[in-house]
């Protein structure tokens, strides 16, 4: 039987790290984030939990490593049977006029470009029968949350082409938006927020496998 494969960009934590873990029992799962160090403490869980992953620590705005990424995943596994994107630039909250350019900018590569560049380098891995899963977190228009908000509709508008273009021959491209969880992106936004109140990570992460049939 030819081994599943799962491509998660975001992995070193949060609910790209649960997403990994919870599909590394039926998938080999390669973990794409910036942050070597979260991603080794990925692989420590996955491996005590007794499976194996690839890690890939790369930045998804580098055009020349996402290239060598799926050329490898092509050449070694032929295809991808899921890509979860989650990776997301989180640009500190601030007034429409007084946004940092810097901000900004990094606001566009990552959560813009990068997308836009990643589907058509994943879309050939996936195939017909693949699956790719974005997920939304609507911000746009809401007050000091200009930098983010606007990128991440420009993404979700991305996925959503895709999807309404491939809703008849595949992949299946997926819009989910998750419950709030504890992660870094929320923290940066609610400091302070309790965890109990929110969604834990593992079990979003169930809940979005279950949504995909892979529960």
């Amino acid at each position: 039987m030819t081994e599943k494969t799962a491509l998660i960009t975001g992995a070193s934590r949060g609910l790209g790290a649960a997403l990994a873990e919870a599909l590394a029992a039926s998938h080999h799962v390669i973990a794409v984030a910036r942050t070597t160090g979260g991603l080794e403490d990925l692989d420590d869980r996955i491996q005590a939990a007794g499976h194996r992953a690839t890690l890939a620590p790369m930045d998804i705005t580098t055009e020349a490593a996402m290239a060598q990424l799926c050329r490898g995943i092509h050449d070694r596994w032929g295809k991808l049977d899921l890509w979860c994107h989650t990776a997301v630039h989180a640009a500190p909250l601030t007034p429409a006029d007084h946004l940092d350019m810097k901000d900004w900018q990094t606001s566009i590569e990552v959560n813009v470009t990068a997308t836009a560049r990643l589907i058509p380098f994943i879309a050939p891995l996936l195939g017909t029968e693949g699956q790719a899963v974005f997920f939304d977190d609507p911000r746009a228009g809401q007050k000091f949350f200009a930098a983010y908000g606007a990128t991440k509709a420009a993404q979700i508008a991305l996925a959503r082409s895709w999807q309404a273009e491939t809703r008849s021959i595949g992949p299946k491209v997926h819009v989910f938006e998750p419950r709030q969880m504890p992660t870094g992106t929320r923290a940066r936004f609610h400091p302070g927020q309790q965890a109990e109140t929110l969604a834990r990570p593992a079990d979003e992460a169930r809940r979005v496998l279950d949504l995909l049939g892979l529960g």
